[in-house]
């Protein structure tokens, strides 16, 4: 038998550049997505075909397509928001047609009219640049007869918001998707400013500080999720299970939003802090502590059994959060660091349920 040849470098640097995974990802994601647009396309085409008698039913097919989309946020008003800037456009192209006829200049007018009205009716740069497809295409493409096409749009506006409430995009699996990514970089934040505080590094606090800012672009995406996801489950027969859990992570975003905003004051202060290169070994197993209370409130997005795990021990932290007696005798700005931390450990209470009120009476008074 002849030996097979060795691998070499670049066969093995192909292989690691080609990875199939990132795709199946996007596909195994945008799988409902998919089905809603060919659902409402072949749909509403259909309908306008053999019900209306439209000849050539393209728009119908269109406005789903383009109101439904890929895009992250499903709400049903953004559908309906993104068809009615189609008929928009639609509607102020047919009327052109009727005045003045096909041709260059009317395209160029028609054009220049749509995203005219279009900008005067919605402050979203989408809304004009739907209207304004959807004018060319009226322009461009001939019709047996006047408004046949703004009678297609209004089938596929109606037939694309039908499918977001019947064939329902997983709102659960997106938004919790998102709640974990933000709970992931607030553990990846802390850790760099234990360590920072541990060792006296300021280089690596500022890298936690660049961390915890890193944070805000990530709870958006998850505020965008969530307002999705409860937009289309108050429409939906089939999400109505799914209504207390959207309203419970929309409790646990909001708290994690204001945590996330105290981190990166304790960021700060810690920067502050390790200028002086010293090492702050309690701070540091406090906000260690802290950091592991916020893991627990990250199991909670999965079960909410697991709450009241998550209270005590960030509990257990806020107890003892009294500068004065973690720190006696200590620098004004290693007190001021433990009292950062007072309101941080507050608000990752409330994300576990407690009320506001409550969570600050665990927390010593000063």
């Amino acid at each position: 038998m002849s030996a097979q040849p060795p691998t070499t470098a670049i066969q093995t640097g192909w292989r690691a550049r080609v990875d199939p995974r990132p795709a199946l990802l996007r596909v195994r994601d945008s799988g409902i997505a998919i089905i809603q647009i060919v659902v409402a396309a072949t749909g509403a085409y259909t309908f306008s075909l053999y019900v209306l008698g439209h000849p050539a039913p393209l728009l119908a097919a269109t406005v789903t397509v383009s109101s439904l989309g890929l895009v992250r946020d499903a709400r049903p008003r953004r559908v309906l928001e993104t068809v009615i800037g189609m008929l928009v456009g639609i509607l102020v192209a047919e009327l052109l047609l009727l005045v003045a006829g096909t041709g260059w200049w009317q395209l160029a007018l028609s054009l220049g009219l749509t995203l005219v009205v279009a900008r005067f009716l919605s402050p979203q740069a989408s809304f004009a640049i739907a209207a304004a497809i959807q004018s060319l295409i009226v322009m461009v493409i001939p019709a047996s007869g006047p408004f046949l096409r703004l009678v297609d749009g209004i089938v596929g506006g109606i037939a694309a918001l039908l499918v977001t409430a019947l064939i329902p995009r997983n709102p659960l699996r997106a938004e919790m998707r998102d709640g974990r990514a933000v709970l992931a970089a607030f553990d990846g934040a802390a850790a760099a400013l234990v360590q920072a505080l541990h060792r006296g590094d300021r280089l690596r606090a500022a890298r936690g500080l660049d961390k915890a800012r890193a944070i805000q672009p990530l709870v958006d995406d998850w505020r965008s999720s969530l307002d999705s996801g409860l937009a289309i489950a108050r429409i939906s027969p089939f999400l109505r299970r799914q209504r207390f859990e959207l309203a419970r992570h929309r409790r646990i975003l909001e708290s994690v939003d204001l945590a996330a905003r105290n981190l990166r004051v304790v960021g700060r202060r810690v920067v502050y802090l390790c200028d002086d290169g010293g090492r702050r070994p309690v701070a540091a197993d406090i906000v260690a502590e802290i950091a592991r209370g916020a893991g627990f409130v990250a199991d909670t997005l999965d079960d909410i059994s697991l709450e009241p795990q998550a209270r005590a021990a960030l509990v257990a932290v806020a107890a003892h959060l009294d500068p004065a007696e973690l720190l006696p005798g200590a620098s004004l700005g290693d007190q001021n660091l433990i009292a950062a931390l007072r309101p941080l450990v507050v608000d990752l209470l409330t994300a576990t349920g407690m009320s506001p009120a409550d969570a600050r009476a665990v927390v010593p008074r000063i």
